[in-house]
C-alpha cells in the first residue's frame, strides 16, 4: 500500500501474460455484495493498446463532449478541493508547468488519453442493474488489482478520464448498453526517471477521517 503511487510515466516493455493473469487471479477474491462479482475486464497489449490509444485520444483531443454511465461529482470543496488541488500542483510543478499556464494544464490532462505511454490498459466495467452497489464493488476490484500489480513489479494509474467517453469505450469493445464503464488502469514498468513520477500525494491523518465511540 505504501509502496504504490499512481504513476503517470511507463516505460514501453510489455508485461508478460503470465503476470497479467495472476494479478487478475488475485484481483478475483475482491470481496462483493452477495459476491455477485460484477467486474468485468477488457485489457489491451500491443497493437490493440495503440488502437484503443488513436480512438480515445481522437475523442478527447478533437471536443467531443464527454459522456459518463455514472454522474461526475457535481463540485469539489472544502477540504476535498485543497486536496485536489494539491495533487494537481504537485504534478505541473514536477513536469514543469507553471501555475496559471492552462494550455499547460490541458495538455498535460490529454496525456490520460495517451495512457502515459503505458503498453497495457485494463478496461473495468459493470452491469447496469447493479447501480451503485454494482460500482462499490468494483472499487474494491480496482484496488485489488492495483495492489497485486505491485507486489510483482508492476506499476498503475487508475483513471475516470477513460470513463468521461464511455460512449467511445463501449462501441470500441463492442460492450452491450447494459454495460457500464466504471473506469479504466492503465498499467506497466514505471520509468522511475520521468519528472511525472518524482513526488508522491499527501494523506490525511486519521484523525480527520475516523471517529471512535466507546461509551
Amino acid at each position: 500500500m505504501r509502496a504504490r503511487f499512481s504513476c503517470r510515466r511507463f516505460l514501453p516493455d510489455p508485461v508478460p501474460r503470465a503476470t497479467i493473469e495472476r494479478i487478475l487471479g488475485v484481483a478475483q477474491t475482491t470481496a462483493s455484495w452477495c459476491n455477485s462479482q460484477p467486474w468485468r475486464v477488457e485489457i489491451t497489449s500491443g497493437a490493440a493498446t495503440e488502437k484503443f490509444r488513436q480512438a480515445m485520444y481522437a475523442a478527447a483531443s478533437g471536443g467531443k463532449p464527454t459522456v459518463g454511465d455514472f454522474e461526475f461529482p457535481r463540485e469539489y470543496r472544502g477540504v476535498y478541493l485543497e486536496r485536489r488541488r494539491e495533487s494537481g500542483f504537485q504534478l505541473y510543478n514536477a513536469v514543469g508547468i507553471p501555475r496559471g499556464d492552462k494550455a499547460g494544464y490541458a495538455k498535460q490532462a490529454l496525456e490520460n488519453y495517451n495512457f502515459f505511454g503505458a503498453p497495457h490498459v485494463a478496461i473495468i466495467h459493470s452491469d447496469e442493474a447493479l447501480g451503485v452497489y454494482g460500482a462499490v464493488d468494483c472499487g474494491g476490484y480496482v484496488t485489488s488489482f492495483m495492489l497485486a500489480a505491485q507486489a510483482l513489479g508492476v506499476a498503475t494509474v487508475p483513471q475516470a478520464a477513460l470513463a468521461f467517453h464511455s460512449d467511445v469505450v463501449r462501441a470500441h469493445f463492442g460492450l452491450g448498453e447494459d454495460r457500464k464503464v466504471i473506469c479504466g488502469i492503465s498499467f506497466g514498468y514505471p520509468d522511475r526517471d520521468h519528472k511525472a513520477n518524482s513526488y508522491r500525494t499527501s494523506r490525511a491523518a486519521i484523525t480527520d477521517t475516523a471517529r471512535f465511540f466507546e461509551e
